[in-house]
């Protein structure tokens, strides 16, 4: 009943930047904190970055402040992942997810499919 499409996820060489974007569909009766997670291989998935409903509120990993931005576009129901300064460490599937009610049901987090960025040095 829910569906978390991702875009924008490729190659790039390192010192690139890439533009991730994700879009909640279904009968969805809110959406409250949105993010980015990723998982490389034999990593844990680890939060990237996250943005509360009211966009007053945002955390980032340590390994990407000052070069990733997150936002959203709630009349979208869409969350963005900017990266600059790509490095080949940031090479990982990255998922998108989002805590959201649908209606006639609880409260819960949903999960993207992950898309892949890959960073060449």
């Amino acid at each position: 009943q829910v569906q978390l499409v991702e875009s924008g996820g490729g190659l790039v060489q390192a010192g690139g930047s890439l533009r991730l974007s994700c879009a909640a569909s279904g009968n969805i009766f809110s959406i409250n904190d949105m993010g980015w997670y990723r998982q490389a291989p034999g990593k844990q998935r680890e939060l990237v970055a996250a943005i509360n409903r009211d966009e007053g509120s945002t955390n980032y990993a340590d390994s990407v402040k000052g070069r990733f931005t997150i936002s959203r576009d709630n009349a979208k129901n869409t969350v963005y992942l900017q990266m600059n300064s790509l490095k080949p460490e940031d090479t990982a599937v990255y998922y998108c997810n989002a805590d959201l009610q649908l209606r006639g049901l609880y409260r819960q987090v949903y999960w993207g499919q992950g898309t892949q960025v890959t960073v060449s040095s």
